[in-house]
């Protein structure tokens, strides 16, 4: 049989076999799809690589504590700072120690304070007014100190020690770049070192769940330290001795620069007091914007002056009334009188 024989194809040849075998609407689409799917991937890419971050940043910003309102500018500090003292009183015909307090200084738990089934109590009042009060006669003259007394302070942090560990957090998966540094957890309660004036500042202990940081202005009302007494641990009156700068004090109605922080602890809750039984409270602060005009107390006093003045509790917070006592600090007799 005769050997038949296949001529070679060469490459030209082949191209066009291939050219006939592929579908003609193939040859048509496959440039369009270049020109559509490379520019796609790489905006995709470009897009995504974005989104991501972006959307990472989101999450982690949400979730993470909430940054403090824009601070406003601080006024400026006091000239002086509050002072602790005293009234005079006149003792009147049928007077006894239980209705001064209860009348004059509006003390409607004297009794209790004060009581001769604890003669300790009795001693330390006695001291405190300078006569016995069973031989109290009429005319004679008494100073009379406001009892468990709030002072009135707004100054710049300083220092922020907490009072429970710091909770260590879990590094994060995806790094975050110029995210903020918080200070710490104060919920659990913080001692802040305070400036209240020039040259002078106070240890507070707050408890608050607002963000503090050094630098940061706080406004707030505190109990003022008491007079350490033996045997007598709710003597009512500060030290006459004492001087703010260095006295660490307990915080209430607790604001970081224009925030307040609603669920901090009451001035009522700070112990011990007689805030829900006298139906209010003794303040000692210093008039001005860098003091008791943040409050704003309607006082007729010029700016700079100390002033001792009765708050009246109402639904639970602390509020200034007309007709409520007022007094201002005489620097020459060291006395307040009444406004």
């Amino acid at each position: 049989m005769a050997r038949r024989f296949h001529p070679q194809s060469t490459p030209r040849e082949n191209l066009h076999i291939v050219l006939r075998s592929v579908p003609w609407k193939l040859l048509i689409l496959l440039p369009v799809l270049v020109v559509v799917a490379i520019p796609t991937y790489l905006f995709g890419a470009h897009i995504g690589g974005n989104i991501v971050p972006t959307i990472t940043k989101m999450f982690y910003t949400a979730s993470g504590p909430q940054v403090a309102a824009t601070p406003t500018p601080p006024p400026a500090f006091p000239m002086v700072l509050p002072q602790i003292g005293s009234l005079l009183y006149t003792v009147q015909e049928g007077d006894s120690c239980d209705s001064i307090l209860t009348y004059q200084m509006r003390m409607a738990a004297a009794s209790e304070v004060f009581s001769d089934v604890k003669p300790e109590t009795i001693r330390a009042l006695n001291d405190t007014l300078g006569q016995d009060c069973h031989k109290i006669q009429p005319g004679i003259v008494i100073p009379l100190s406001p009892q468990y007394p709030l002072v009135a302070l707004g100054g710049t942090v300083q220092k922020i020690e907490a009072l429970t560990p710091q909770q260590v957090l879990p590094t994060p998966l995806i790094n975050v770049p110029n995210q903020p540094q918080y200070g710490p957890d104060c919920s659990g309660g913080c001692i802040l070192t305070v400036r209240i004036a020039s040259g002078a500042q106070v240890r507070l202990t707050v408890q608050t769940t607002l963000s503090i940081h050094p630098g940061a202005w706080i406004w707030t009302q505190a109990q003022m330290a008491r007079k350490a007494v033996p045997g007598f641990a709710t003597y009512p009156y500060a030290d006459p001795k004492a001087t703010l700068n260095g006295m660490s004090l307990q915080a209430c109605d607790f604001q970081v620069d224009n925030t307040h922080d609603d669920t901090a602890p009451s001035c009522d809750q700070l112990m011990p007091n007689s805030i829900e039984s006298d139906h209010g409270s003794w303040l000692f602060a210093v008039t001005g914007p860098g003091g008791l005009d943040h409050w704003h107390y309607a006082l007729h006093v010029p700016s700079g002056t100390r002033v001792l003045l009765w708050l009246s509790r109402e639904n639970g917070s602390l509020k200034f009334r007309p007709g409520n006592p007022v007094y201002h600090y005489n620097d020459v007799s060291h006395l307040y009188e009444k406004v």
